[in-house]
C-alpha cells in the first residue's frame, strides 16, 4: 500500500505538513516495500496546475495521512478512491506509526476544515 503525507521538503525525518493543499512536498512511502519517494506540490496552489489530490492519485497512492484537510479535498480523494487519514501530527515516520497502529481517524467530508 502506498501512503502519502503532506510535507515540507519530503522524506521519513520531515514533518507533517498542517496545511495539506499548501504542503511544498509530498513523501510517498510503500509499506510493503519501504520504498520512499517525494513529489513536488506542483499544483494550481504554486502557480501550476491541477489540484493536489489529482498530483497524488498520479503517483499511485492508496491513502493518504495528514492532520487535517478541507471537505473537497476528502471529495475529490473518495472520487478517485483514495482514503484520508486524519490527525496525523510529528514527523512522517511517526504519522506512518500512528496510521499503522490505528490512531488516526478515517476522514469524510464532515470533517473537512474550513479555512
Amino acid at each position: 500500500m502506498k501512503v502519502c503525507i503532506p510535507t515540507y521538503r519530503g522524506g521519513l525525518d520531515d514533518y507533517v505538513c498542517d496545511h495539506f493543499g499548501r504542503a511544498e512536498s509530498f513523501t510517498i512511502y510503500d509499506t510493503e516495500t519501504g520504498e520512499i519517494s517525494v513529489i513536488r506540490n506542483t499544483s494550481e496552489h504554486f502557480g501550476g496546475m491541477g489540484r493536489p489530490p489529482e498530483l497524488i492519485k498520479a503517483a499511485g497512492a492508496d491513502v493518504v495521512i495528514c492532520s487535517g484537510m478541507g471537505a473537497r479535498a476528502i471529495a475529490m480523494f473518495r472520487t478517485f478512491g483514495i482514503k484520508v487519514y486524519m490527525g496525523a501530527s510529528g514527523t512522517v515516520k511517526e504519522a506512518i506509526d500512528q496510521f499503522l497502529a490505528g490512531k488516526l481517524l478515517e476522514a469524510d467530508e464532515s470533517m473537512g476544515c474550513t479555512h
